[in-house]
């Protein structure tokens, strides 16, 4: 009996041990839990910051089968399982000035106008927020080694909205409503005499767009993958007009290095006229630097 006694209290011990063993060691596979995205819009009136999770988000009674025929990041056709961006959101409407950001893993960060997030109709471009299924990984991006996912914010007809090609934001990890980006970084103004409709205008609100994705300027911004384009120098102030715009068609034709990252940005991208506004732009705030 007494060895009998010995051996269950020594099993016990045993399991006990193992339990703790295992209860330390990292979740793996389908133990583990999935990636999630934050959508943090509690300045906008809806409340406070919600987290949603991948497997979640593919069981919800209004994920759909989004068939994208020209994908930005992917440069081909690409169908994903999706939700509604606008169903995320939780709300009608924003504030005046409320300006969306769509924050990556990696630092990229698009500026989302929150009409465009919200449509829904079938005449303009719609917003999903595409979710990569743990079982059926996407392809990784053309010449890197990782996918888009796991989550994707891509749209249906956005040429019908004039969605631009950073406003495909993928590795999305945040959406976060912030104040748009004037009011929030004053230091992106232009002077305030220029003419409602001058081109070095214009630019401003494609460099917001296009370029604030990945750079600031005078500090301003919340990217973190390029360095700022106004301080300590204006590209304008080292590069001629033809050599900036070459470095913005194709950076590697220009120079290039191991740790590269900016893309291209084609004349579908980015027109010729508004690639000429952002020149224009910056060389406008090459005289106005913030300190």
């Amino acid at each position: 009996m007494m060895k009998t006694s010995i051996a269950r209290r020594g099993g016990r011990l045993l399991a006990a041990f193992l339990f703790l063993l295992l209860a330390a060691l990292p979740l793996h596979g389908a133990l583990a839990g999935g990636p999630t995205l934050t959508i943090a819009i509690a300045g906008a009136g809806a409340g406070a910051e919600r987290v949603f999770d991948r497997d979640a988000l593919l069981a919800r009674p209004d994920v759909v089968t989004v068939d994208v025929p020209a994908d930005i990041a992917y440069g081909r056709p690409m169908r994903y399982r999706a939700v509604p961006l606008a169903s995320l959101l939780g709300i009608d409407d924003f504030p005046p000035g409320t300006m969306l950001e769509g924050v990556a893993s990696d630092g990229f960060t698009a500026q989302l106008p929150p009409e465009l997030c919200l449509r829904t109709g079938p005449d303009g471009a719609v917003a999903f927020l595409a979710v990569e299924p743990a079982d059926r990984p996407w392809p990784n991006l053309p010449g890197k080694e990782v996918s888009a996912g796991p989550f994707y914010l891509v749209w249906v007809r956005p040429e019908a909205s004039g969605v631009r090609s950073e406003q495909w934001p993928y590795q999305l990890a945040r959406i976060v409503a912030s104040d748009d980006p004037l009011r929030r970084w004053p230091q992106l103004a232009v002077e305030p005499g220029l003419a409602a409709d001058s081109p070095i205008r214009a630019g401003q609100a494609v460099f917001i767009t296009q370029c604030m994705a990945c750079h600031t300027l005078n500090g301003a911004g919340s990217a973190t993958m390029g360095p700022d384009l106004n301080r300590p120098m204006n590209p304008t102030e080292y590069l001629t007009p033809a050599g900036l715009k070459r470095l913005v068609r194709d950076p590697r034709s220009v120079r290039t290095w191991p740790g590269q990252q900016m893309p291209g940005f084609d004349p579908a991208m980015l027109s010729d006229a508004d690639l000429d506004r952002v020149v224009a732009y910056l060389g406008h705030m090459a005289g106005r630097k913030a300190p």
